[in-house]
């Protein structure tokens, strides 16, 4: 089966799962049609699949991450002991565990398309990682709390795993509060890896995007707090800060003193 025509499989198999949408074309152009594929997976809810279904995805997955390239670990550089910067996407970098900013259901980013790194992560993951974390949901009967974290398979990312955890979200100015739940969530997800004996950790910007976290601040808090965890606890454990934009590279390598 060529790329092609496992993404064709993949989209007529979603719309046949929605009766409404099952007549819609599908567009000749393939860059038109992995936004509809994306859109599918964006808006689908957690529930089982045929295997012929996730063998394909899996497939077409592991295509496209082939043709955008895996960055291991081992090619990056620490700009501290144990803790590196890496300017990119997170769902190429290839380490023990990613950490996402969740929402508070854990279902990921339902909004097609959407440009957060929830939304991301669950696409290039795959259908089974919202199953995983509606399975997690399901038994603990209610949403995550700010500031905790949750753990699950990586699924078609080229991580092990995914730390999912809920950061505050800023409604005016910021809180004392805010500023410890967002603590929390580092500190959550770095115990959560050392108890699954993980060796390496990547962090996205918890809650600076949608959830309106200021930046600089945000970042002040991510670096102080990771800083102290391994200070505190002796952790080896290896920290990747992972941003994607410029403007936060610019502003974690100042705080951690690194060379231009």
């Amino acid at each position: 089966m060529t790329q092609a025509e496992r993404r064709r499989f993949l989209i007529q198999y979603l719309l046949q799962e929605l009766p409404r949408d099952s007549q819609v074309e599908i567009p000749a152009n393939s860059q038109a049609q992995k936004r509809l594929l994306r859109s599918l997976f964006n808006i689908r809810m957690p529930a089982p699949a045929s295997q012929e279904f996730l063998q394909i995805q899996d497939a077409y997955l592991q295509e496209e991450l082939r043709q955008k390239g895996i960055t291991p670990l081992s090619s990056l550089r620490p700009v501290q002991a144990g803790i590196y910067l890496w300017q990119g996407d997170i769902t190429t970098l290839g380490c023990d565990a990613i950490v996402n900013a969740a929402n508070s259901q854990l279902l990921g980013c339902f909004v097609p398309c959407h440009g957060c790194i929830d939304n991301a992560i669950h696409t290039y993951a795959g259908i089974q990682l919202r199953q995983a974390c509606a399975d997690l949901m399901d038994l603990q009967g209610r949403p995550e709390e700010t500031g905790l974290a949750k753990i699950t398979p990586a699924f078609n990312l080229p991580c092990k795993y995914v730390i999912h955890t809920v950061g505050p979200i800023v409604y005016g100015p910021l809180t004392a509060r805010e500023e410890s739940q967002l603590a929390s969530c580092y500190q959550s997800s770095l115990a959560l890896a050392e108890q699954n004996h993980l060796q390496s950790i990547a962090f996205c910007c918890i809650s600076t995007g949608e959830f309106h976290f200021p930046p600089h601040r945000a970042a002040e808090i991510a670096v102080q707090t990771v800083k102290n965890y391994r200070e505190q606890t002796h952790s080896k454990i290896e920290v990747i800060f992972n941003v994607f934009k410029e403007s936060d590279y610019i502003l974690y390598r100042n705080l951690l003193g690194a060379n231009p």
